[in-house]
């Protein structure tokens, strides 16, 4: 039954990867809001998981207010959907066309000064676009994806990604992908993670709003390790066609501690810029799970280790 399902999962995923691609722009972008609009109507789990995690962004709304976020964000989550089945086919024209990031040039003088950059950034707005977008810009980088299943989607998944101009390293199943992306760094190249949640025993603990989360220790560790400039990133959609974006100032080394305090200060930083992009769009947080500790089964739960940096693994989560 197991294989059936797999199969189902992956026949599904790609007929509308097929077939959104030959539906006018209007017409997918139509549908998909439909889409967003009917999910969030019937109130499935993911939805009230969402709107449970918006409360803690926005905790003096009402729960018309709540509600109505929820919508927002399921069309958000959509949208990204939407636009991930169309890129394959779009061109480099349209792609720089579709994504406005400011103080871009933090990330151009961290690339040309020779030390590398690691961009870190939460799940927010669509990070396959923004990463289409640094591709065509002349930084290709090297990504981790978190295996799905079936193992055909998750092939397909990495080769798309690999068609925009990506190196996709497994999070697991592979070899030692820290060390491939250290190396990478080490060259002058850059690496973009997704890092906002890792429930591990590897995770680092932080403050996120001020309450306890977990985030893996990945993208700061590597800042630690190669020198790299750790420069953190946050996305939104503003009702145009176009999304936003913002590089955020780089987050320094600490000049005294070990390497796993060292990381562990950089990961709350990341922490604190990140709040901040999630309050101001809190509609293009793509959240669909638990994420605060106090919402988690304590019982299943590792107790966090502030794992050493050789140990920390950088997450990347597919939606």
């Amino acid at each position: 039954m197991s294989g059936f399902s797999d199969n189902l999962t992956y026949t599904a995923y790609a007929a509308g990867w097929a077939a959104v691609k030959r539906l006018p722009e209007p017409a997918a972008n139509a549908l998909f809001q439909r889409i967003g609009d009917q999910v969030w109507k019937r109130r499935g789990k993911g939805v009230l998981r969402l709107e449970a995690n918006l409360r803690r962004v926005r905790p003096e709304a009402t729960d018309a207010e709540i509600a109505e976020l929820g919508r927002a964000g399921m069309r958000s989550y959509l949208r990204y959907w939407c636009e991930s089945f169309r890129m394959p086919v779009w061109s480099r024209e349209r792609v720089q066309a579709s994504f406005e990031p400011e103080f871009i040039e933090r990330l151009d003088q961290a690339m040309a000064s020779g030390r590398g950059a690691v961009l870190a950034l939460p799940h927010m707005g669509n990070w396959d676009l923004a990463g289409a977008w640094v591709v065509v810009r002349g930084y290709p980088f090297a990504t981790v994806a978190e295996r799905l299943k079936p193992e055909k989607l998750f092939d397909r998944f990495v080769a798309y990604r690999e068609g925009l101009g990506m190196e996709v390293l497994p999070l697991t199943g592979g070899a030692n992908t820290l060390a491939t992306l250290a190396k990478r760094l080490r060259a002058g190249g850059l690496v973009c993670l997704v890092g906002d949640r890792d429930l591990s025993a590897s995770g680092v603990d932080v403050s996120f709003m001020g309450e306890a989360a977990r985030m893996p220790a990945g993208p700061a560790v590597l800042a630690v390790q190669t020198g790299a400039a750790l420069l953190p990133v946050t996305l939104w959609y503003d009702g145009t066609p176009v999304m936003k974006g913002r590089v955020h100032e780089e987050v320094a080394v600490p000049e005294t501690g070990s390497k796993r305090e060292k990381a562990a200060t950089m990961t709350q930083a990341l922490a604190d810029v990140w709040s901040e992009g999630v309050r101001e769009h809190p509609q293009d947080w793509h959240m669909l799970q638990r994420f605060w500790l106090a919402d988690v089964d304590q019982d299943r739960l590792a107790p966090s280790t502030q794992a050493a940096p050789a140990e920390a693994a950088p997450e990347e989560t597919v939606q």
